[in-house]
C-alpha cells in the first residue's frame, strides 16, 4: 500500500525534528510523586483536555461535541474489568456483554444493534483503531483490548466530529488512553474471587529517567475457572505494555509496545424457562441448572473432530474459548514548528486468535428429539464423561429436566487480523480579526487483513449443572448409530445445506482518508466544520460452497482416523479450494460535520451540530445476496458503505461541584447486513437485510459532589424505529431488537479519610427480543457495590460485588416468541460474584 508507507515515512522526519531545531532540547526537571497520607483516598489528577475525535484538546464547555471521560480513579468502581462492561458506564453507550472481552455488542444512542460488534463506533487505543472495523465476524474489537492498571482514562465522543477525525466511526469514538510515566510511582494489586475461582495480578510503574526521558510499564495476568462452573481454567493469560517518551522543548516523541495473550470462556446462550405472555414474560432457571452460573462448557464436551481449512482431519478444543493474541509496536510524536503543530501516529499489529461458541439449533424434550432423529424405539447413551457407554434408562428425566439439544459448535480460526495504521496531522492557530482560526489538515492510511476460517459441527447435548456437561450418543431401534462420540454431523446440518456458513475469508482492506477542519472562535462564540474523504480498496479470495456454481461442499472423510466411516462422517463440510470466489472493488464516500458553540457564561454553554459520516461494509456483506463473488463486487455499489446522519443540540453546565450536560439528538442510518435471528420455536436463522433506521432522544450526564458525598449519573432516552425494510415490509415501524427506550447508570459514593464506599447501578428498560416485536425482553437493574479501606500508608483493601442481588439480567433471547416447550435460549449477565483485592502503591 504505497500511500500508507509514504504517510508512515513522515515519522522518521518528525523524530529527527529536534536535531533540525535551532535550540537544543532542554531537560525538564524530573517530576516527583508526592506520597499521600495514610488515610487519604487515591488522588484524582487535574482533568485533562478532551482530545479524542477533535482537532485540538480543549475544555468541553468550549467544544460543540457531546463527550465523556472515565479516569483511573473511576475505573475500578464500575464493577467489571471487561472492556464492554466499562464502555457501558459511559453515557449514551449501549453495551451487551456476558462479562468477557469479546462477543460483545456496542452501539451509541439509538443506532441499531443489528449484529454483534461495534459497527457504528470505533474503539481506539491511544488514538489509533485496534481494528479498522468494529464488527468483524467472530473478531469484535474488545477481543483484542484489555483494561488494566496501565490505563489512564477512557474518552468517548458521541456523534459530532468523530465521523471526520477517524474512518468507520460515524456514531462515535471510544479511546483507551495509556499512562505515560509523568510522575514516578506505581502499584501492585492482587484480586481474588471469594465465591468463584479467579485470581489476578495487576501492576504498573512509571518514572522520569532524566534528560527529558520517561517510561511506563504495566500489565496483568489472571487464571481460574471464572464466575461460571465449567470444570477447568477458562480464564488464562494476560497483557504487558510499555512506552518510552522523550519530552522536547516543542513537543515529544514516544515509542510503545504491547503483547496480549488472553483466553476466556464464551458464555453463550443457555436455556431458561419462560412463562406468562409474550408481552409480559417471566424467566427462571431450567430445573437441574442455574441460568446465571451454568453453561454447556466442560472438559467432557471440549474435544471434537473436524477438518481444517485445507480439508484435512483435525481436532478442535472448545476450552480455547475466546482467545485473542496481539503483538504490536508503534511510535507517535508531536512537534511545534513555525506555528504549526505536527503530530504523527503509527502502529503495526500482528493480531490472531480463536473463537468458539455453542449455539442451540434444536432444543426439545429428549424423547421427542430422539424420535425425530432416530425414530421410535431409539436409545440414548452417554458418549463422553465418566459414564461413557452407559445406556440412559429414562431420557424423560435426564438431568432433572429431560431436555436435549442439537448444539452447533462454531469455531473460527483467526489466522490474521493484522493491521498497520497511520495518522498524520498538522494544525495551526491563526489570528483572524478579533478571533482565532484553528485549521487542521490530516492524512489517515491503513491496511487491514481479514483472514479467517469458520467451521461448524453438530453435537447432541443436555443441560446440567456444575461444569459436568457431556455429549450423548443416539442409536436407532435396529442398533444403527446416528451419532459419533456425540457428534451428529461435521458441518452445519440443516434440512437444506450441510455446508452452510462453512467459509474462509482471505481479504485485505486498504483505506486512505485525507481530512481537514476549521474552527473560528471569537469571544464566546465558536463555529467549526470538518470534512473527510474516505477511499477504500478491497481485494482477496473467498472460499465456500454456498457461493453457487459448481462448487462442492460435502464429503465423506474419516475425521477420527479409526479406519471406518460412521454416519456423521458421511456429512463433512469442506471448502472448494480450487474454486475461490473473487473480491475486487473500491469505494469512496464523504463525511462532514458542522457545529456551533456559545459560551453564555463561565459555567454554561450551548451547542448545536449536524454530521454525516460513513462506514465501509466490511466482510459481513460477503456470502450474502448483496455481494457477487464472481465479479468480486457488491451487487449495488451503494452497499459498499453506509452513512449515518446525526443532529444534536445541547447545554453544558459546570460550577462548584456540579457538572450537568444534556443533549437532544436525532440519528438516521441505512444498513445492509446479516444477523442471527430466531423463529417462534427458538430455532436460529441467518437473516440478510437492507434497512433504514432512525432514532430520536436525549442523553443526560451529571456529577455532583458535596464534601465526602458524590454521585455520577448518565442516562439515555431513545425512540428508535425501523423506517424501511426491502425484504420484509411488515417490520417497518417496529422498534429494532434490543433497543430499550431508556438505559442508565448511577454511581453514588461516600469517601472520607481511610475508606470509600459506593455502588455502580446499571439499568435498562424492556426491549424486544427480535425485530418482529412479539416477545418482550425484560429490563433489569444491576447493583455493584464496593468498599475500599486504607488502613496504613500506601495499602488499600477492596471488596467489590457484581450483581449483588443475583438478578436474572437478560441481554439476548434466541426466540421471537415463547415456544410451546416454554424453554428459550438466552444470554444473561453473570450472577453475584464477590471479589477481594489488596493494592500496594509505591
Amino acid at each position: 500500500m504505497n500511500y500508507l508507507y509514504l504517510s508512515a515515512a513522515i515519522m522518521p522526519l518528525l523524530l529527527a525534528a529536534p536535531a533540525m531545531a535551532e535550540a537544543p532540547a532542554a531537560t525538564p526537571p524530573a517530576a516527583t510523586a508526592q506520597a499521600a497520607p495514610a488515610a487519604d483516598a487515591p488522588i484524582r489528577t487535574a482533568p485533562k483536555a478532551f482530545s479524542t475525535g477533535v482537532a485540538k484538546g480543549r475544555d468541553l464547555l468550549d467544544s460543540a461535541i457531546s463527550a465523556s471521560t472515565l479516569d483511573e480513579v473511576d475505573l475500578p468502581k464500575v464493577g467489571t474489568s471487561s472492556v464492554a462492561g466499562i464502555i457501558g458506564n459511559l453515557p449514551g453507550i449501549r453495551a451487551e456483554t456476558s462479562g468477557i472481552d469479546g462477543v460483545s455488542s456496542v452501539t451509541v444512542r439509538g443506532l441499531p444493534l443489528a449484529a454483534d460488534g461495534s459497527k457504528y463506533l470505533q474503539i481506539q487505543e491511544d488514538g489509533l483503531p485496534v481494528l479498522e472495523f468494529g464488527d468483524i465476524h467472530f473478531g469484535s474489537t474488545d477481543m483484542f483490548l484489555r483494561a488494566d492498571m496501565g490505563l489512564s482514562q477512557v474518552q468517548v465522543i458521541r456523534g459530532g466530529s468523530a465521523s471526520t477525525f477517524a474512518s468507520n466511526s460515524p456514531g462515535g469514538l471510544i479511546n483507551f488512553i495509556s499512562k505515560t510515566g509523568e510522575e514516578e510511582g506505581g502499584a501492585v494489586m492482587v484480586t481474588s474471587g471469594l465465591d468463584y475461582d479467579l485470581n489476578r495480578v495487576d501492576f504498573d510503574y512509571g518514572a522520569p529517567l532524566g534528560d527529558g526521558w520517561r517510561y511506563h510499564v504495566g500489565g496483568f495476568y489472571r487464571q481460574g475457572e471464572g464466575p461460571r462452573d465449567i470444570g477447568y481454567d477458562g480464564f488464562k493469560g494476560g497483557q504487558f505494555k510499555a512506552n518510552l517518551t522523550r519530552q522536547l522543548d516543542h513537543g515529544y516523541i514516544r515509542f510503545y509496545a504491547k503483547y496480549l495473550d488472553d483466553r476466556q470462556p464464551n458464555y453463550g446462550l443457555f436455556p431458561l424457562v419462560a412463562s406468562g405472555s409474550n408481552n409480559d414474560p417471566s424467566f427462571a432457571s431450567l430445573p437441574g441448572t442455574d441460568g446465571l452460573r451454568d453453561t454447556t462448557l466442560s472438559n467432557d464436551t471440549a474435544i471434537y473432530n473436524g477438518v481444517d481449512q485445507n480439508n484435512n482431519p483435525t481436532t478442535f478444543d472448545r476450552r480455547n474459548g475466546v482467545h485473542g493474541v496481539v503483538k504490536s509496536v508503534g511510535a507517535e510524536g508531536q512537534y511545534d514548528l513555525n506555528g504549526w503543530t505536527i503530530s504523527e501516529k503509527l502502529r503495526y499489529s500482528r493480531i490472531s486468535g480463536e473463537f468458539n461458541d455453542d449455539i442451540s439449533l434444536v432444543s426439545m424434550p429428549a424423547t421427542s428429539l430422539m424420535a425425530a432423529f432416530a425414530g421410535p424405539g431409539s436409545r440414548l447413551s452417554y458418549a463422553t464423561g465418566p459414564n461413557a457407554g452407559q445406556v440412559i434408562a429414562s431420557p424423560a428425566t435426564l438431568n432433572g429436566n429431560g431436555q436435549l439439544q442439537i448444539g452447533v459448535y462454531a469455531n473460527a480460526e483467526l489466522n490474521s487480523l493484522d493491521n498497520i495504521v497511520n495518522d498524520l496531522r498538522a494544525s495551526k492557530v491563526w489570528n483572524v480579526g478579533e478571533g482565532k482560526l484553528t485549521t487542521t489538515f490530516g492524512l489517515y492510511a491503513s491496511s487491514q487483513d481479514v483472514d479467517m476460517y469458520w467451521s461448524f459441527a453438530n453435537a447432541l447435548e443436555g443441560y446440567t449443572t456444575g461444569g459436568q456437561a457431556v455429549r450423548y450418543n443416539l442409536t436407532t431401534a435396529t442398533n444403527i448409530p446416528v451419532t459419533d462420540n456425540g457428534m451428529i454431523a461435521y458441518g452445519f446440518a440443516t434440512a437444506t445445506a450441510l455446508y452452510t456458513y462453512h467459509q474462509r475469508y482471505d481479504v485485505n482492506y486498504q483505506t486512505l482518508a485525507p481530512y481537514a477542519s476549521a474552527n473560528y472562535q471569537i469571544g464566546k462564540l465558536a463555529v467549526g466544520a470538518s470534512i473527510r474523504l474516505d477511499h477504500g480498496d478491497v481485494s482477496g479470495d473467498l472460499y465456500g460452497a454456498s457461493l453457487g456454481g459448481t462448487r462442492v461442499g460435502q464429503a465423506t472423510i474419516d475425521v477420527n482416523g479409526n479406519g471406518s466411516i460412521s454416519l456423521p462422517e458421511t456429512k463433512v463440510a469442506i471448502l472448494p479450494l480450487a474454486q475461490p470466489g473473487n473480491v475486487d472493488y473500491g469505494y469512496d464516500y464523504v463525511s462532514y460535520s458542522v457545529g456551533v458553540n456559545y459560551r453564555i457564561a463561565e459555567p454554561v454553554s450551548v451547542f448545536g451540530r449536524y454530521s454525516r459520516g460513513g462506514r465501509a461494509a466490511g466482510e459481513r456483506q460477503m456470502f450474502t445476496p448483496q455481494f457477487n463473488s464472481v465479479t468480486g463486487k457488491p451487487v449495488d455499489s451503494d452497499t459498499a458503505y453506509g452513512q449515518v446522519e446525526q443532529a444534536e443540540a445541547g447545554v453544558k453546565f459546570r460550577q462548584e461541584g456540579l457538572t450537568a450536560y444534556a443533549t437532544a439528538f436525532w440519528a438516521s442510518t441505512g444498513e445492509s447486513n446479516t444477523q442471527i435471528g430466531a423463529d417462534s420455536t427458538g430455532a436460529p436463522k441467518v437473516i440478510s437485510f437492507t434497512r433504514d433506521y432512525s432514532a430520536t432522544g436525549i442523553e443526560l450526564e451529571g456529577e455532583y459532589s458535596y464534601g465526602p458525598f458524590s454521585v455520577a449519573v448518565g442516562a439515555t432516552y431513545a425512540k428508535a424505529s425501523i423506517d424501511s425494510d426491502s425484504v420484509n415490509a411488515a417490520l417497518e415501524g417496529n422498534r429494532p431488537r434490543h433497543a430499550p427506550e431508556l438505559f442508565y447508570n448511577v454511581r453514588p459514593e461516600y469517601e472520607h479519610g481511610m475508606f470509600t464506599v459506593g455502588a455502580t447501578i446499571n439499568g435498562t428498560t424492556s426491549s424486544y427480543a427480535q425485530d418482529d416485536n412479539v416477545l418482550v425482553q425484560p429490563g433489569y437493574v444491576i447493583v455493584n457495590p464496593y468498599v475500599y479501606v486504607r488502613p496504613v500508608r500506601n495499602v488499600e483493601l477492596g471488596l467489590t460485588a457484581f450483581n449483588v442481588f443475583d438478578e436474572i439480567a437478560i441481554v439476548n433471547i434466541g426466540a421471537s416468541a415463547i415456544p410451546a416447550s416454554g424453554v428459550v435460549q438466552a444470554q444473561t449477565l453473570n450472577g453475584r460474584t464477590i471479589s477481594a483485592s489488596l493494592r500496594y502503591t509505591f
